[in-house]
């Protein structure tokens, strides 16, 4: 057994060299310029976070996710390599004997050679990115193949040094991916709603209509391919923009149950629809955050269509706002908004209508900094009349149930089942930052100089001053002079699985 290991290590070895000399004896035109260049942009993953960098700040809500999971996968495979992997087998360099010296780096590494840190770099990135974002992994590929195979080319790496590179950082982009599955399993922990008796099973999903708004967030990725391998029957309806309620509304209204896939606000919408439509809703992720999916207890789209096919559904409370966004009126009266998860005036709506202007001129992340910046810096508090007392605050913020941590902006709720709105006030004073970071860290005080928590079934809200911006569920609109928020308990039906 010990001859035989020693001959395949011997083979193994002599295989290696000979590749290597192949490839010093090889031309490649114009490679002698690219190749050693391109090997020493990566060197520290200078590269890599560069491109992170870029697509953080330019890239769409789905590309900053992509880029971060490839910066974590980066991150993982460096430390391994660096801790284990280069101290465990201490494989020195090749002899560069036969390597054009045009092509040798000035600088010569010093650490051993195998695995490749440069690949492992290269291709943890590249699967990180590719897991969370195939188009871009698509894109990179070419790239760290390039920065993977620079490394023979050069001579400072044999063939199986940049394989096992590879083979190690595509399986840290595997690994992380599984990590944040885990912290989303770990989140995603279903309350106690109560039981939604009746709801109607769809084994192979007819009478189901799906509405994908592809442009939120991971919705080309949420899962529409397992939906329509488990559920064949059900509709999908693919839109985007401002066809999105319209869309929406026209699917509810002949749908048995509705269904949507997207992100918080998207599910928004498709909640007020079914509410007017009397009829369930069906909720595939398919955000970047997806807060009320989460607190539902729900990961993914398997999750969902093993409980629409079964008739597993609960009962879920909604906030409500009067008038609603538009301020409609109809037969009925003044129509009404609905919140799933949040509903706010002052400094976050202010930063978020700041976003929402600048950022098609200046993408996504400078929009969010520039609009930072500019609260802190020149909003004023905002005058309100609350439950009939005049409050100056720079921040209401009002959850729909009790949401879990302090401070005036909590994101984590255990149920959803709860007949009550979760109420925070940051009191107007001083400048917002200051006010706003007191409030963070005024712990479980129901009250402080600065901040008020408490819980109620309703508010009314007047005096708004023209012109004041109000957020819901990650939405925004222009507040009327007054409003009231209730609390609708049991209101919505959703599927999630026992």
């Amino acid at each position: 057994m010990g001859d035989q290991q020693l001959t395949w290590r011997g083979a193994a070895a002599r295989w290696d060299r000979a590749l290597f000399d192949a490839v010093a004896r090889r031309h490649w035109p114009g490679a002698d310029r690219v190749l050693p260049r391109l090997g020493r942009a990566a060197n520290h993953g200078v590269l890599w976070g560069g491109a992170a960098a870029a697509l953080a700040v330019f890239g769409s809500a789905r590309a900053r996710k992509a880029a971060l999971r490839g910066a974590a996968s980066l991150a993982l495979a460096s430390a391994t390599i660096n801790t284990v992997g280069k101290w465990s087998v201490r494989r020195p360099r090749p002899l560069l004997d036969g390597v054009p010296a045009v092509r040798q780096l000035a600088t010569q590494p010093q650490t051993t050679s195998f695995p490749s840190g440069h690949s492992a770099s290269a291709f943890a990135f590249t699967a990180g990115l590719a897991l969370e974002s195939p188009g871009w992994g698509a894109v990179v590929a070419p790239v760290a193949a390039s920065v993977a195979f620079s490394r023979v080319y050069t001579g400072v790496h044999y063939p199986s040094d940049v394989l096992a590179g590879a083979a190690l950082g595509v399986g840290a982009g595997f690994l992380v991916r599984r990590i944040a599955r885990g912290v989303q399993e770990a989140r995603a922990v279903p309350g106690d709603e109560r039981v939604a008796a009746g709801a109607p099973a769809l084994p192979d999903g007819s009478g189901l209509v799906v509405v994908v708004n592809t442009g939120s967030g991971t919705a080309d990725a949420a899962g529409t391919d397992v939906l329509r391998a488990r559920l064949p029957k059900a509709e999908v309806v693919e839109c985007d923009g401002p066809d999105l309620p319209a869309e929406l509304a026209a699917a509810a209204s002949r749908a048995t149950v509705l269904g949507v896939c997207g992100g918080d606000g998207t599910i928004n919408a498709a909640a007020t629809a079914a509410l007017r439509a009397g009829v369930p809703l069906a909720v595939f992720p398919g955000g970047t955050l997806n807060h009320f999916a989460l607190d539902l207890g729900l990961i993914g789209a398997e999750d969902t269509c093993r409980a629409v096919a079964a008739g597993q559904a609960v009962r879920v409370g909604v906030g409500r706002f009067t008038p609603g966004p538009r301020g409609e009126t109809g037969p009925g009266g003044e129509e009404s908004g609905y919140f799933l998860n949040t509903f706010s005036i002052g400094a976050y709506p202010e930063l978020l209508r700041h976003r929402l202007r600048w950022a098609p001129r200046i993408g996504g992340g400078p929009a969010a900094l520039l609009a930072s910046w500019r609260v802190l810096r020149a909003e004023r508090p905002v005058g309100l009349r609350l439950a009939g007392r005049s409050r100056k605050v720079w921040l209401l913020f009002a959850g729909n149930g009790t949401y879990q941590g302090t401070g005036p902006t909590p994101r984590r709720r255990e149920h959803l089942g709860e007949d009550v709105l979760d109420l925070r006030l940051v009191y107007g004073g001083g400048r917002p930052g200051p006010r706003l970071l007191a409030a963070a860290f005024a712990g479980p005080l129901s009250r402080s100089p600065v901040h008020t928590a408490t819980h109620l079934r309703s508010l009314r809200i007047a005096d708004i001053p023209p012109g004041t911006p109000f957020a819901y569920d990650g939405e925004y609109a222009e507040a009327p002079t007054a409003l009231v928020l209730d609390k609708l308990p049991d209101a919505l039906t959703v599927y999630r699985p026992r």
